[in-house]
Formats: structure tokens, sequence, C-alpha cells
């Protein structure tokens, strides 16, 4: 009797393929930090708690490294956040990619902490952490969640088109190294999520990567479900955006607004899928303001 096993070698090759950019990807960013001067940590204006990454702020404090919290996306926020950010986070700044806000006031804040930072001639590397020898330059490390725009902002940052960037998370591969004058160097890295909320089984979890961008819209298995529950986090919100009274039922709100988009399949049924990842997608790129 011939036994059949559960798994595929396709299913498995991918899980390697995911282990192993779990090691990768934390390891340029640890990279990142030993090499750079300066650390810019982005963070989505409308989940600052959940895309900090405050294991790796402990260890830019412990290495001596300034950090400096950039809030993007805050064109999709109240402005009273700005009180809040003033009393837990310093030095921060306001940006908008979108709207090309913030921008000259993060470079200036950038010069003016680099000014601080006492130029090291010689530094200790751990082995693999050189970047081209880039001696008696300050070293801007640019780090944070997936799809928090890091890439976007550097390109306005710079003036160009530096990074690739695509709303698909991890989208920016290895590290980029791009000058910012003659005196600064951005080195660019891709998004990861923190070890302690990263899962590839955990319902919950993946539901929090999509609402947050760390998962594409494109690939979450059911999106549904994370329309659910973004819903539930943020009552009314999808409704006023879209002008659909649905009483915080997300299979309604898919419904109607399937209807009204013509988004339907064979004998007018809804495409339930294609209109949550609609949703999503719109979520992910910002259209949606909290």
């Amino acid at each position: 009797m011939r036994i059949r096993y559960s798994f595929s070698s396709r299913r498995t090759r991918r899980l390697d393929k995911v282990r192993k950019q779990k090691q990768k990807y934390p390891d340029i960013v640890a990279k990142i930090v030993a090499v750079s001067d300066i650390v810019l940590e982005i963070l989505d204006a409308r989940f600052v708690d959940e895309t900090r990454n405050k294991n790796l702020e402990k260890e830019i404090e412990k290495q001596g490294k300034k950090i400096i919290y950039v809030l993007n996306k805050a064109d999709l926020v109240d402005k009273k956040l700005e009180e809040k950010m003033r009393r837990e986070l310093s030095p921060y700044v306001f940006v908008s990619c979108t709207k090309r806000v913030g921008v000259k006031s993060l470079r200036n804040l950038i010069k003016k902490v680099a000014k601080t930072v006492e130029k090291r001639e010689k530094r200790e590397l751990m082995k693999g952490n050189v970047v081209d020898g880039e001696e008696g330059k300050i070293k801007v490390g640019i780090v944070g969640y997936p799809n928090v725009g890091k890439s976007s902002l550097l390109n306005l940052l710079v003036g160009k088109s530096s990074a690739g960037v695509g709303s698909d998370a991890g989208f920016t591969k290895g590290i980029q190294k791009i000058k910012l004058s003659d005196d600064i160097l951005l080195l660019d890295s891709p998004g990861v999520i923190p070890d302690d909320r990263y899962s590839e089984i955990d319902k919950v979890k993946l539901a929090e990567h999509t609402i947050l961008g760390g998962r594409s819209f494109s690939q979450v298995k059911e999106p549904d479900m994370v329309v659910a529950n973004l819903m539930l986090k943020y009552p009314g919100v999808l409704e006023k955006f879209y002008d659909i009274k649905a009483d915080g039922d997300s299979e309604e709100l898919i419904e109607k607004l399937g209807k009204k988009k013509g988004a339907l399949k064979k004998k007018d049924m809804v495409d339930e899928d294609k209109v949550a990842r609609d949703i999503l997608k719109d979520w992910q790129k910002g259209e949606i303001k909290v």
C-alpha cells in the first residue's frame, strides 16, 4: 500500500523560501543599524504603535545611534495626533508622500541631527556589514514595517526615483545606497514585521498584517475576513467612505458595494473575493481616511 503524504514539494519549497526571507530581512535591518549613524524609523501615522518596532528601537539606543521618527500618511489622520506625538516621540516629523508635504522639514532635520553626530573614521564592523567603505560620510538608515512608504519617502528626499516603489509588501529588495548630499548617504532596506507579530498561520495576525500593509491585498487568502476585522477596528469608516449603510455588517457592505460597482459573476452573484480585495487595496493605498 502506497502512503500518500499531505504535503507537496512545491508547498515545502515555498515554506523554505518564507523561512529564509524571515531570517534574511531582519539580518539586513541589523546591518543597516550597525553601519548607520542616524536611523529613520518610518511609521504609518494611522497606526503609530502598531508599526513601531520597539525591540529595534532599543537596539538603536543600545548602539548609541540617533533615531528620527517619521510619521508618513499624515494626511489620513486627525491633526490632534501631533500633540500626542510631541509627548511620546522625539524627534519626529509628520510627512505625506502622496501630498508631498513635510519632506523639506525632514531633510532639514536630518541635516541638523547629522551635525551632532560624531563622524567615525574607523568603525569596527561585523563581517559583511561594510557598505563600500564610504568613509567620512554620515550614514542614515531607513527602516520600518512593510508598505509604510519608505521607498516613496526616499525618492522624495533625493528628488528622483532611486528606489523601486510598489504597493505589494516587501517590494524593496536588499540594501539600497543613495546619496542625499556630499556628506550624507541614505541606506534603504526591505520592510520587516517584528518577530512577535509575524505569523504564516495565525488568522488574527494575518489580518493585522494586511490592515497594516505588511501583507498585500493581492496575497491575503481570506480578504473578506480582513474586511470584517477592519470594520470592527474602525466602525463606520468604510461605510462612510463608500457611502453605504451596512450597520457594521461586512457581508452586507461587500454585497452592496459589489452591486454598486457592478462586480458580478454568473447569475448576477457578487464577486465577494474581488470586492473585498478592492476594499483592502483602497485601504492599503491610503485612499480611506481614519
